[in-house]
């Protein structure tokens, strides 16, 4: 079965640290771009980051400078690694990646990770 697993969310202090991961799994011949999303309750859903299969990379104006995403090709991993966290940032983070299998492309997320700012 083919999916994204999400990792590494949790509760962190204002101006701390944290680091995602989202790993696929299952028989995937090949990934394009992968991205995070975020979403907080009330709100809609946005486009943190992108990272394209040359690792070309996009980020909102809001987490520029703070967060950067990579990814892992021989390990079908992308990361999000997000520092000077604010307590705007609290939401839940869902993995997003065009997957080809079953010889077509899949639009394919996560089950998302909670990131709770507070102190």
């Amino acid at each position: 079965q083919v999916q994204l697993v999400e990792s590494g969310g949790g509760l962190v202090q204002p101006g701390g640290s944290l680091r995602l991961s989202c790993a696929a799994s299952g028989s995937i011949f090949s990934i394009n771009a992968m991205r995070w999303f975020r979403q907080a309750p009330g709100k809609e859903r946005e486009l943190v980051a992108r990272i394209s299969s040359s690792g070309i990379t996009n980020y909102a104006d809001s987490v520029k400078g703070r967060f950067t995403i990579s990814r892992d090709n021989a390990k079908n991993t992308v990361y999000l690694q997000m520092n000077s966290l604010k307590p705007e940032d609290t939401a839940g983070y869902y993995c997003n990646a065009y997957l080809f299998y079953a010889s077509r492309w899949h639009d394919v997320w996560g089950q998302g990770t909670q990131v709770t700012v507070s102190s």
